[in-house]
């Protein structure tokens, strides 16, 4: 059984190095472009060429993350960047968007593609499409239940992929539209505002308030307890959120997998230690939960509290005095501490300086009242949490700035008057052998003692190596100090290149040649009501309804069963269908693609027709201008008609949930409201649905070659 794999983000190369020292196994990350996390510092082309060969000299393996949906006018660049990055051999890259995965898996056969949790796998279904198209590991939704991921791993011979530990999503990933639709910054494209991280308040269908608060905030993910039930259910990576958190947080969360992993692999308890918890909640934490993969009670699934870092609770303001106030401690605090005060609005303060009993300090305990002056105003009982433990920090940094991870080395010389020391060296990976150029000679006065030998073999500072075992066998002679170094260095250089050799990616031509039928542009419509059927026009071709109203309509040829996009079990249908998510393409012939798919390029509309998909449902991201893009890239490079289609008038749905939001007040529907605007909220059979508080409209000048659909929602 290979071990499981301890995947950590890096943000910066500081982070890098973090999760280097923490003992991850390999690293996530991001060029300036392309990644789900356009915020993070990420790496220039330099600093990735650097970090790859660094993490390889390590065995620590890079995947680059690509996984934004990608825009006709953006592909050409993106080839440019893929095709820099394949000559530094990352491991693999982290795809969202499956045009670009066709093209690059075209392009570079032999490049390892993940698919990234934004393709919203969620279910066998979708992870055997995923092996069956050439993805080589599938990140599965954060929804997935540990149950049904150790089944997925037992039928399908695929690489899994979990996260395991940091901030969740509300909201399936690659399902959300919020922040785009809000404020033109989207989720899909690496620049989400966390719409989710703002308070709102749920009203009934009256739109009477029932609650106010952060209804969408979830707590943060942690598994150190079930890292057991992790590795059992043969998981083969788990994935750390985090490339956004400081390097402090990514080498301690780190380092505390990588104990509760090894210690499983050697067959000792997994303790985790209410100090090591502390320690964790002091650097980010929201709350904990163990999330929907080990059925989190939904009552502590969100932390409608707040939002933001709670730190950990340090005491209360009990009095206030022009400038002054005094805080009765119950833990301690350090001078540079930062301090937040819990009061109607938040006040933060760094402890530069404060006293106690009327005494300058820099350090108070629990019981202890301190004085200190701030410029904010305050109110007494409010509470104290610690933010910021300077003290931890500190010492973290110094560990980060200090130690540096190693190779482990082991080696013998043999020496033998007459003849060149032989040196042979292993990493456990790989075994070299090595000779001097020059032989060990009879010492005419002091010979090369053996300890001198070994301290010039093992000056490895500036290397990554160290050696665990070096003997010297053999004689004593005389060889120049000069040619022990000389030794080193070629040991170092083989060493390096065994560790580094990579195999070299030659491009191949793209080509997407094959039949398909003639493509006619169709007037759609989706209804929800039985009586906004009897309101179509006549010039409406095809109606997309859902089980319960398909079962009333079915009957006529023009209706067509619009599936869900969290599919738990595929109906048996021989008519068409309009599917919203990938392991529906392995079950169904005559079918069409939703908007949910976040098609946005010509690669992606040709690659699910080579699939047999009649129709494709372009994103509601895509500009007018964009499709126009699209459409004509397309006929110009397939010297064909793309069959796509347009929503032109929608209300759509921002969010899709596993949580059932209305589940407390045992409504169906209800609103989210936030600044007069009435967000719907439907319950469905398992799953929650979101919809934008307005309706959008899209002008299409190509009416006459593409399929329109106009939405009614009500």
């Amino acid at each position: 059984m290979n071990k499981i794999e301890i995947l950590s983000p890096a943000g910066t190369m500081e982070s890098f190095y973090a999760a280097l020292l923490g003992g991850c196994d390999a690293v996530y990350l991001s060029g300036y472009q392309f990644g789900a996390r356009s915020y993070a510092g990420n790496f220039s082309m330099e600093e990735l060429k650097e970090v790859i060969e660094i993490a390889h000299l390590y065995q620590v393996k890079v995947y680059v993350t690509v996984n934004t949906m990608i825009y006709e006018r953006e592909v050409e660049n993106l080839i440019h960047y893929i095709d820099e990055l394949v000559t530094y051999h990352p491991d693999a890259f982290i795809i969202e968007d499956i045009g670009m995965f066709d093209l690059i898996h075209q392009r570079y056969p032999k490049l390892e593609l993940h698919a990234s949790t934004q393709m919203h796998l969620h279910n066998q279904s979708g992870v055997e499409f995923a092996k069956k198209i050439g993805l080589k590991r599938a990140v599965i939704a954060r929804e997935t239940p540990i149950e049904e991921i150790k089944k997925i791993r037992e039928q399908v011979d695929l690489p899994i992929e979990v996260f395991c530990h940091g901030a969740l999503c509300i909201s399936y990933s690659g399902q959300c539209l919020m922040s785009s639709l809000i404020g033109g910054r989207s989720g899909n494209r690496g620049t989400c505002t966390q719409c989710c991280r703002l308070d709102y308040t749920l009203c009934n269908e009256k739109k009477e308030p029932l609650e106010h608060g952060y209804m969408l905030s979830t707590k943060d993910l942690n598994t150190l307890d079930y890292i057991k039930e992790l590795i059992e259910a043969g998981i083969d990576s788990i994935k750390i959120e985090g490339r956004m958190k400081r390097p402090e947080y990514v080498y301690y969360v780190t380092r505390m997998y990588r104990k509760v992993v090894d210690a499983y692999y050697q067959n000792q308890p997994i303790e985790i230690t209410e100090e090591e918890i502390e320690q964790l909640k002091k650097l980010f934490n929201r709350g904990f939960t163990k999330g929907f993969l080990f059925h989190e009670n939904m009552r502590c699934f969100i932390n409608a509290y707040r939002p933001n870092h709670m730190g950990i609770p340090v005491g209360k303001v009990i009095s206030v005095q022009n400038k002054k106030i005094q805080i009765q401690l119950t833990d301690s605090v350090s001078i540079h501490d930062g301090l937040r005060i819990l009061d109607k609005n938040d006040v933060g303060v760094v402890l530069n300086e404060f006293t106690c009993h009327n005494k300058r300090v820099k350090k108070a305990r629990k019981g202890d009242i301190i004085s200190l002056t701030i410029h904010d105003i305050v109110t007494p009982g409010c509470k104290v949490v610690k933010t910021t433990d300077y003290e931890q920090m500190h010492q973290i940094h110094k560990i980060l700035k200090e130690t540096k991870r190693i190779v482990p080395i082991q080696g013998e010389v043999i020496c033998k008057v007459g003849k060149p020391l032989e040196l042979k060296v292993t990493d456990q990976s790989h075994t070299i052998v090595i000779h001097t150029e020059k032989v060990l000679e009879a010492a005419k006065k002091q010979p090369v003692t053996k300890e001198e030998i070994k301290e010039k073999l093992m000056k490895l500072n500036d290397t990554v190596y160290r050696f665990e075992k070096l003997i010297i066998h053999g004689e004593e002679g005389f060889i120049p100090l000069s040619t022990l170094n000389e030794l080193r260095r070629s040991m170092v250089i083989k060493l390096n290149q065994l560790r580094l050799k990579r195999e070299d990616y030659i491009p191949q031509t793209y080509q997407r040649i094959f039949k398909k039928e003639t493509t006619i542009s169709y007037h759609t419509a989706l209804i929800q009501k039985e009586d906004q059927y009897q309101l179509l026009p006549n010039k409406i071709q095809v109606i997309y309804v859902e089980k319960d109203l398909y079962e009333k309509l079915k009957q006529d040829q023009k209706v067509v069963l619009k599936l869900p996009n969290i599919m738990k079990e595929y109906p048996k249908i021989n008519k068409p269908v309009l599917v919203s998510e990938y392991g529906s393409l392995m079950h169904y012939q005559n079918i069409m693609t939703d908007y949910t798919f976040n098609v946005a390029n010509s690669y992606a509309v040709r690659f699910l027709e080579s699939l047999g998909v009649k129709r494709v449902t372009l994103s509601l991201e895509c500009s007018k201008e964009q499709i126009e893009e699209l459409y004509d890239a397309y006929v110009a490079r397939y010297q064909d008609i793309p069959s796509i289609e347009v929503i032109e008038q929608t209300t759509p749905i921002v969010m899709t949930l596993k949580y059932p939001l209305l589940q407390k007040y045992q409504i169906k529907k209800g609103y989210l409201t936030r600044h007069n605007h009435y967000f719907p909220v439907i319950q469905k059979d398992n799953y929650t649905e979101i919809y934008f508080y307005k309706q959008i409209t899209k002008q299409i000048t190509k009416k006459e070659k593409i399929s329109i659909r106009v939405e009614y929602f009500k």
